[in-house]
């Protein structure tokens, strides 16, 4: 059974940074995906980034340039730096993770099966 967690949400001003962290577990370490996902209260979730065992990334228009998705491996935790925050960012994040994605327009699917940790808060005042 896969799983994730979710932490390092918080309160920060516009123009600040967060570092966000999912650790996952029950996946093998080849053929995954980790994706991160944002939702605001009576929203559609919506994809933030996601990343594959083999490095490939990919990212929202919105985050394009502020936000960065990395791994360690070892520890089987995936971060999400975002830098330049803004009031628009602010959202419940989670992550999910997937064995064996499909791939769509360059991104790895990462919630078909719908493996979301609890989710963690950003809030971004102006």
């Amino acid at each position: 059974q896969v799983q994730v967690a979710e932490s390092g949400g918080g309160s920060v001003q516009a123009g600040g940074s967060l570092t966000l962290s999912c650790t996952s577990s029950g996946h093998r370490y080849a053929g995954y995906c980790i994706g991160w996902f944002r939702q605001l209260a009576g929203a559609e979730r919506e994809r933030v980034a996601s990343i594959d065992n083999d490095g490939l990334t990919a990212y929202a228009d919105f985050v394009k340039g502020r936000f960065t998705i990395s791994e360690d491996k070892f520890k089987k935790t995936t971060y999400l730096k975002m830098t330049n925050l803004e009031p628009e960012d602010s959202a419940m994040y989670y992550c999910a993770a997937e064995q064996n994605p499909r791939y769509a327009r360059g991104w790895c699917i990462a919630d078909d099966s719908g493996y979301f940790g609890q989710g963690t808060q950003v809030t971004v005042s102006s």
